[in-house]
């Protein structure tokens, strides 16, 4: 009968000792919130330097680090002769008709993607604009158009109080008749190179937000520079 009891005690302190990890486990799954909705773009903006400020950029912009560069501080970037910023390393956008970009649902190329003289005509995330030349643009899909992968998650974010995170995989970048997957995570859910996750900050307040990742080319004629995107301005939801 004493064995018993000490049992029963023993098995009533493991209760109450599991209960808090399994309540923390309960918090932590539910305190990453999908945002489905537009992530709205704010345009980019060139700001010249002003008394003690320096120039910058605001709003939504990509850059383009060389291989072997540092796609955050040092460079090298690749300039675009035909950006609209001062600083020609940087490309700004300007949003498209869908006024950014779309989580819960794709937003895949037209038909056709491009222009006989390869300008691309994507226009649901980003106006289409020159890079080098050429006119490039944005879109997401179910199918991964530079290698041809089935995309199975769509765009996806989550907001963790003021920390944002994200699963971009099928977002592409068009120019000049060609497709690069600039995702992060690849189609296949890897990080390779310099390819670094989505994050991001999130006032739900406001619900104006920021986020940035960087995406490593894969093969064609860009091969290992890597892409920097940064967007930012207000999250509205709904389907």
């Amino acid at each position: 009968m004493h064995r018993h009891k000490l049992a029963a005690v023993a098995l009533g302190l493991a209760g109450l000792t599991a209960a808090p990890a399994l309540a923390l486990a309960a918090t932590a799954s539910a305190a990453r919130t999908p945002l489905i909705g537009t992530f709205q773009l704010a345009p980019g903006r060139y700001v010249a330097a002003k008394g003690r400020t320096k120039a910058h950029v605001t709003g939504s912009y990509f850059r383009m680090t060389y291989p072997n560069g540092d796609p955050y501080v040092r460079g090298p970037f690749f300039d675009n002769s035909d950006s609209t910023s001062k600083d020609k390393t940087y490309t700004l956008f300007k949003p498209g008709i869908d006024k950014g970009l779309r989580t819960g649902s794709y937003q895949p190329q037209p038909t056709p993607a491009f222009a006989p003289n390869g300008f691309s005509l994507a226009n649901r995330i980003v106006q289409p604009l020159l890079f080098a030349g050429i006119k490039f643009s944005l879109s997401t899909a179910d199918v991964d158009q530079q290698s041809g992968v089935r995309v199975t998650t769509l765009p996806s974010i989550w907001a963790d109080g003021k920390k944002l995170t994200g699963d971009l995989r099928s977002f592409t970048a068009s120019w000049n008749s060609i497709y690069f997957n600039q995702g992060a995570p690849k189609p296949n859910g890897r990080l390779p190179g310099k390819t670094r996750a989505v994050s991001g900050t999130y006032d739900p307040r406001t619900r104006r937000y920021e986020i940035t990742w960087t995406s490593q080319i894969v093969g064609g004629p860009f091969n290992d520079f890597t892409g920097r995107w940064h967007f930012e301005g207000v999250f509205r939801a709904g389907r």
